[in-house]
C-alpha cells in the first residue's frame, strides 16, 4: 500500500490540479498532465494558439499535433499517456475511480459504476450497462457486480488486439517483435517465419523484463549514486570557492599593508627632510636678525659722525669701515645652501608596477584520466604528532561536504581522523582492540576496517565523528581489505595457508580466488569492472584477475623499471591503475608513483623521487580528482592540470 501510495503521489498526480490523473494525456516532452487541465491551460496561452501546438506548463517546450487546424480540444483530445503512466494508471490509478462509470466519465460526470466488464475492463452504471448489454459486439461480454465480484477485477487490462477490440492477443511474432491476435497474423505476418504463442513467449518475456528491471535498478542507483557525488561536489566548490576568495582578500591585504608602509615612510622622510631644513633657515634667519641690528647701530653712528661733522668721529667710524667689511664678507659664508624637498614619481611605471603585481593564480585542477596533466602539490599534511610509528592504511569521505582523512595507526590500535577544510591537527581517534591492517569505503559514510590480531571487521560510520556499529567476528586474520560488490569484501590473509578470500558482511568465506604469485597481499583494489588487483613488497609484482580468480595481468618490469617494493594501488574513473613503489630500504631514488592500463601496460611515473617522493606506500584518489599519496608520516595532496 506504501508503494501504490508514492507512486500514485510521485507519478500519477497532475501538477495542475494536484489530483491523481484523469484522462492523462503525455506531451512530447514527456511531462503528463489531466487532459481537462491541459485544455484550460492551453486556451490560456496565447503564444499556444498562434503556434497551433500545445505548451507544456511546465517547461514551455511546444507539441505539435497532428491536424494543428484544428479547434484545441480536438488537439488536446488527440493526446494519448505514455504506456509507462498508463501501465502506472492501470495497476496503481484504477482504484482512485473505481466507482465511476467509464461511460459517464467521458461525458464530465461522475456517477458511481455498479458493474465492470471483464472484456471492456470498464466500469459501468445501471443506465449504461442497458446500453452495453444491446450493442451486438458487446451483449455476450461478462459483467460482474463490483460489490460482489471486485476481487476479481484484474490490476492490468485484457490483452485485447487495437485493431479487432473483441479479439484477445494469443500470439507474438519474433520477426516483427509484435504481439498480435490470430486475424492479425492471419492478414499481416503470413510470411513470417517465427510466430509462438502468448503462453510459450511468457517465460523469455518475465525474464528479459526482469533483467531489465535490474538494469533498471542498478541504473537508478548509479544516477542517485551520481547526483548524491555532484551535490557533494557543488557544496564542496562553493565553500572552495569561499575560502579563496578569503584567501585572495588576505593576499590583498598583504599587498595594501606594503603600500600602506611605504606611505608611511614617505611621509616620515618628508617630515624629517622639512625639519631639518626649517631648522637651518631658522637658524640663519635669527643670526640675520642679529646682523641686522648691528648694521643699523653702525648706520646710525655713522651717519651721526657724518652730521656732526666732526673730524675726531669721523675718523674713528672711517677706521672701523675694514673690519665691518670682512664681517659682512664672513656673514655671506654663513648663508644656508639654496634647496628645495621635491616628490618625484613616474606614475606610468608605478601603474606598469602595479599592474604586474600578482595576488595569484586561478587554476582549474584536472585529473589523472588526463594522461598528459601534470601533477600539482597542494597541500602536505604532517602526521608525526600524531602517528609517530606511521600510517598502515587510510582512506577519503566527503561527509556533509566536509572532506576528512582517516588514517590507520597500526602500533597505536587506532583509529584517527584529519579534517582537511579546517586544516586542524588528528584530534578525533577511535580507539580498537589491537592494530588496524585495512580500511576501506562500503558506502556513503561507512567503512569497514580489519583487525588481524583481534580476527575481526570493525564496521564504523562517520557523521562526521567516528562511530563503531559493529565487531564481526572472522575465523582468519585478514590484513588488505577491498570492496567488491554491496554485500561483499576481498581480503587477504596474515594465516597459513596464505589465500584471498570474498567474504558476506557477517565476516563468512564466500569462496577463495588465486591471485598468482601474491598469495597473503597488504594491498588490495577493486577496479571499476570488478577485477582484483593485490601487490605485496617482497613479491615486486603486481597482480590483476577477476572475481572469479581468472588471470588479467601480472605486471613484473625489468632493468630500470623494476619494482623494488610496490604498496598501495587505486584506478581512475577511467580504468587506469596507480601502483606505488616505496623503492629500496637504501635508496630511495626508486620512489615512485606508477600509471597503467587496465590491461597492465605501462602509462607514465607520474610522481618520482624528484617530486619528494620518499618512500611512498598508499595512495588514494577522491571524487574530486584529488590524488593522496602517504608517505610513512605524512601525506601529500595533488591536483593535476
Amino acid at each position: 500500500m506504501a508503494t501504490a501510495k508514492k507512486l500514485t503521489d510521485n507519478h500519477l498526480t497532475c501538477v495542475i490540479c494536484t489530483e491523481v490523473f484523469t484522462d492523462p494525456a503525455t506531451l512530447q516532452c514527456n511531462h503528463t498532465f489531466c487532459k481537462s487541465c491541459l485544455l484550460k491551460y492551453t486556451k490560456t496561452q496565447s503564444e499556444a494558439i498562434q503556434a497551433k501546438s500545445i505548451l507544456c506548463p511546465s517547461c514551455r517546450q511546444q507539441t505539435k499535433v497532428t491536424n494543428p487546424d484544428s479547434p484545441v480540444e480536438e488537439r488536446v483530445s488527440q493526446l494519448k499517456p505514455s504506456h509507462v503512466i498508463q501501465s502506472l494508471m492501470d495497476d496503481f490509478g484504477g482504484s482512485q475511480d473505481v466507482d465511476a462509470c467509464s461511460v459517464c466519465k467521458e461525458e464530465g460526470q461522475r456517477t458511481p459504476g455498479t458493474t465492470w466488464c471483464t472484456t471492456c475492463d470498464d466500469f459501468f452504471c445501471d443506465g449504461c450497462l442497458k446500453l452495453h448489454k444491446k450493442m451486438p459486439l458487446s451483449r455476450d461480454h461478462e459483467v460482474l457486480d463490483v460489490h460482489i465480484h471486485i476481487n476479481r477485477k484484474p490490476k492490468v487490462r485484457s490483452f485485447m488486439c487495437r485493431i479487432h477490440k473483441d479479439e484477445k492477443i494469443k500470439l507474438f511474432c519474433k520477426d516483427c517483435r509484435v504481439s498480435m491476435c490470430y486475424v492479425c497474423c492471419s492478414i499481416k505476418h503470413r510470411k513470417c517465419d517465427d510466430v509462438e504463442t502468448i503462453d510459450a513467449m511468457m517465460p523469455l518475456v518475465k525474464e528479459t523484463l526482469v533483467n531489465e528491471t535490474r538494469n533498471q535498478e542498478k541504473k537508478i542507483q548509479t544516477y542517485t549514486d551520481n547526483i548524491s557525488s555532484t551535490n557533494s561536489k557543488i557544496e564542496v566548490l562553493t565553500t572552495s570557492a569561499q575560502e579563496m576568495k578569503d584567501e585572495v582578500r588576505k593576499v590583498r591585504m598583504v599587498a595594501t599593508d606594503v603600500l600602506v608602509r611605504k606611505e608611511k615612510e614617505l611621509l616620515v622622510r618628508i617630515d624629517k627632510l622639512t625639519e631639518s631644513r626649517v631648522q637651518e633657515l631658522t637658524a640663519y634667519r635669527k643670526s640675520q636678525d642679529i646682523d641686522l641690528q648691528m648694521e643699523q647701530q653702525r648706520f646710525e653712528f655713522t651717519d651721526k659722525a657724518v652730521t656732526s661733522n666732526r673730524v675726531a668721529d669721523m675718523f674713528d667710524m672711517y677706521e672701523s669701515v675694514d673690519g665691518a667689511s670682512r664681517d659682512e664678507d664672513a656673514s655671506e659664508d654663513r648663508r644656508p645652501q639654496t634647496s628645495s624637498i621635491i616628490f618625484a614619481q613616474d606614475t606610468e611605471k608605478l601603474m606598469r608596477s602595479v599592474d604586474d603585481v600578482m595576488l595569484g593564480e586561478i587554476k582549474v585542477v584536472g585529473g589523472l584520466s588526463d594522461r598528459t596533466s601534470s601533477p600539482v602539490l597542494m597541500e602536505t599534511i604532517d602526521f608525526s604528532g600524531e602517528v609517530p610509528n606511521g600510517l598502515r592504511d587510510f582512506v577519503v569521505f566527503a561527509v556533509n561536504g566536509v572532506r576528512i582523512i582517516i588514517v590507520l595507526d597500526f602500533c597505536g590500535g587506532r583509529l584517527c581522523m584529519y579534517y582537511v577544510p579546517n586544516k586542524t591537527s588528528l584530534k578525533k581517534h577511535l580507539q580498537l582492540p589491537c592494530g588496524p591492517a585495512g580500511i576501506v569505503k562500503v558506502s556513503g559514510t561507512k567503512a569497514a576496517v580489519t583487525v588481524p590480531f583481534a580476527q575481526e571487521i570493525a564496521f564504523i560510520k562517520f557523521d562526521p565523528e567516528p562511530i563503531l556499529q559493529s565487531n564481526v567476528k572472522t575465523k582468519r586474520k585478514y590484513d588488505g581489505l577491498a570492496f567488491l560488490i554491496p554485500a561483499q569484501l576481498v581480503a587477504g590473509t596474515l594465516d597459513d595457508p596464505a589465500s584471498v578470500d570474498i567474504l558476506d558482511m557477517g565476516g563468512n568465506v564466500l569462496k577463495s580466488i588465486k591471485t598468482g604469485v601474491i598469495n597473503n597481499p597488504e594491498y588490495i583494489h577493486v577496479t571499476g569492472n570488478n577485477n582484483v588487483v593485490v601487490s605485496r613488497g617482497e613479491v615486486k609484482s603486481l597482480v590483476s584477475v577477476t572475481s572469479d580468480g581468472q588471470a588479467v595481468f601480472t605486471f613484473t618490469p625489468g632493468g630500470d623499471r623494476a619494482l623494488e617494493s610496490p604498496g598501495g594501488i587505486t584506478s581512475t574513473s577511467t580504468g587506469d591503475i596507480l601502483l606505488v613503489d616505496s623503492g629500496s630500504m637504501f635508496a630511495y631514488s626508486g620512489s615512485k608513483v606508477i600509471q597503467l592500463t587496465e590491461s597492465g601496460q605501462f602509462v607514465r611515473d607520474v610522481l618520482t623521487a624528484q617530486d619528494d617522493q620518499w618512500s611512498p606506500i598508499g595512495i588514494r584518489l577522491d571524487d574530486d580528482g584529488l590524488l593522496y599519496v602517504a608517505s610513512g608520516l605524512c601525506m601529500e595532496i595533488f591536483g593535476f592540470i
